[in-house]
Formats: C-alpha cells, structure tokens, sequence
C-alpha cells in the first residue's frame, strides 16, 4: 500500500488507506477509484468498492469491508 501522493486515488475498503493502481487491479472488489478533486459537501456518504457507486448509509455501516466511507 502507498500515500496518497504516491498511490493515486485509489482507497482500499477494508482499511481506508489510499493504495498503488497495480493493488486497485489486483484487488478490485475491496478498492475504490476516488474522483479527482474534493469529495460532495452532504459530510459524509458511502460508496461499494464492487461497483463503484453510491449506496445507502445503512448499507454502508452493515458492509464495512466492501464499501468506503467517503468525507
């Protein structure tokens, strides 16, 4: 795993920890791409580490290792 400057923005859902593209690869159920540039301004939401979208929080707090919480 990498620093955020050296990892790009990919973050791994079991830990949080920003991560290299070539574990992202290798790892792609249980890591995120993040969007380039500051997150949304709602404080907070969730997105699946499997399909890249946003879900519930309810979801989200139930499926802590698939699903990274975004601030």
């Amino acid at each position: 795993m990498a620093g955020k400057g050296s990892g790009g923005n990919y973050r791994s859902a079991k830990s949080g920890r920003y991560v290299t593209k070539s574990y992202a690869t290798s790892h792609p159920r249980t890591t995120v791409k993040e969007a380039p540039g500051k997150s949304g301004s709602t404080g907070g939401s969730y997105r699946s580490a499997s399909s890249g979208r946003f879900v519930t929080a309810k979801h989200g707090k139930a499926n802590p290792t698939t699903t990274l919480r975004e601030k």
